[in-house]
């Protein structure tokens, strides 16, 4: 039997009865997806172990594509300057007479 079919099966069971209608599937998804690092948090303090904060993923991914700060760094090289002000396609040096 398929989700659909047990689906439609309990709701007509539950006309039948009185009682009100079960949610669709994949009604609450989200919702579930959303406290699984909660319960893996709460499963982690139960065994003994540390409990990770939130953002551990979001911190990961924030380091491999964020540009690095700028700062120079003594053992490299400089690194290059960009021109003041927006470079037109095109655009020549001036003429020296």
């Amino acid at each position: 039997m398929s989700i659909t079919q047990q689906y439609l099966l309990d709701t007509y069971r539950a006309r039948q009865h009185g009682d009100p209608t079960p949610p669709a599937p994949g009604a609450h998804d989200w919702q579930v997806m959303r406290e699984l690092p909660d319960h893996r948090r709460f499963r982690a303090v139960l065994a003994g172990r540390p409990a990770r904060g939130r953002g551990r993923v979001r911190a990961a991914w924030a380091r491999l594509f964020t540009r690095p700060s700028g700062k120079a760094d003594p053992t490299g090289p400089a690194a290059p300057t960009r021109p003041a002000g927006p470079v037109i396609s095109g655009e020549c040096a001036p003429r020296t007479p």
